[in-house]
């Protein structure tokens, strides 16, 4: 997917937005966040906006519906050169902080490395402060 020429980083699949709907009418604002390990491993997790806190260098790799999608900073430097597809999938993930886990969802990505092409002209990653 393309936004003002720049290829953006992170896309939805129709399964997962429709999850994310029903979150928001429940929850309001959203956010996003992926870790890299501890109990919940690297599931991406769903947060009410707010109810996580990106720490310092961790990256914003794009939004969904209007909702930001944060990157815990060292598992973005190994998945940087990635473009990332949120899905989700039936089932209890590992940790079962995020919102969907009531619904009997859990969040996943797929990662495809993005071409030569494609990594000269990436959306811009904003970095927490």
């Amino acid at each position: 997917m393309e936004t003002k020429d720049k290829i953006s980083r992170l896309s939805v699949t129709e399964k997962a937005l429709e999850v994310i709907w029903e979150l928001e009418k429940k929850h309001g604002d959203l956010m996003f966040y992926q870790a890299g390990g501890c109990c919940e491993g690297t599931q991406p997790q769903c947060f009410e906006k707010g109810g996580y806190y990106p720490r310092m260098g961790d990256a914003m790799i794009g939004t969904i519906n209007g909702h930001e999608f944060w990157i815990d900073r060292d598992l973005f430097e190994y998945w940087q050169y990635s473009h990332f597809t949120l899905d989700v999938l039936d089932g209890w993930g590992p940790g079962g902080f995020s919102l969907e886990t009531p619904l009997g969802k859990t969040f996943k990505v797929h990662y495809r490395l993005f071409t030569p092409e494609e990594l000269e002209n990436l959306e811009p990653v904003k970095r927490s402060e």
